[in-house]
């Protein structure tokens, strides 16, 4: 089997259409570490395509936000401004459906997806230490999150934690050979808001029998993203920070 993993695709509906081509014929199923939603202007056209297509998912922080679940307060004025518009225009089928999403860790074959950490589906994992601290909490030697929109991700073994680095942006693939011995936290990166000064759409391939993860990127319409964007009434920060990845 070979795995398509999304992550924090925000209503960005040309960075996903571009994954979802680079992509075509490459994987058995697609899987979602969460934030169909947020941020971007095509909420309603991401989401069809994650009922039709998504064979798993779990809820980001965005998702319940969105959907009316979150204390809106804890957001920043633009992801606040963001979250009420996507509330107000998700149609009532897609609205129910990111809802319902269910919250991680999820075990899904061998592995796991999840969006923040194994432990608070809502925290940030940026360092070394925090994920020093995550070793039992792990229930699979694979797991893969997001939430940080920066490609990349941790291994873990019996000698500490070492970063795994993001793809370099004058690479569009790079494959990562898994260690039996040790233990992986793997963030596909953003498809639709990167973080990482990469503004291209990040995603990776998982072949667990071969033991092997593909990190990609891909360039995307970034001025098609904007412009609806800043047609919607959305913060112009929202189509700005396309440009840069940051």
């Amino acid at each position: 089997m070979r795995y398509l993993i999304l992550s924090d695709i925000h209503g960005n509906w040309e960075a996903l259409e571009a994954v979802l081509h680079q992509a075509r014929d490459g994987y058995d199923a697609v899987l979602c570490c969460g934030d169909l939603v947020g941020y971007g202007a095509d909420p309603n056209a991401v989401v069809d395509w994650a009922r039709t297509h998504l064979d798993a998912i779990v809820r980001g922080n965005h998702d319940k936000a969105c959907a009316g679940m979150e204390d809106l307060e804890w957001f920043n004025p633009v992801a606040r401004a963001a979250a009420r518009w996507t509330g107000r225009t998700l149609t009532p089928e897609n609205l129910d459906y990111v809802r319902n999403l269910p919250r991680g860790p999820l075990d899904f074959d061998s592995f796991q997806i999840l969006h923040g950490s194994p432990i608070d589906e809502d925290d940030y994992l940026v360092s070394t230490f925090a994920v020093s601290q995550l070793r039992n909490s792990l229930d699979r030697a694979v797991s893969f999150f997001g939430h940080t929109h920066m490609q990349g991700g941790f291994l873990l073994h019996r000698h500490g934690v070492r970063r795994i680095p993001k793809l370099r942006s004058d690479a569009d693939q790079h494959a990562l050979e898994l260690d039996p011995g040790s233990w992986y936290l793997i963030n596909p990166g953003s498809v639709g808001q990167p973080r990482d000064g990469d503004p291209r759409a990040a995603y990776v391939f998982y072949e667990p029998g071969a033991r092997l993860v593909e990190y990609r990127r891909v360039a995307y319409d970034v001025e098609a993203a904007q412009k609806k964007i800043l047609a919607a009434g959305l913060p112009p920060l929202l189509a700005e920070r396309l440009e840069t990845g940051n």
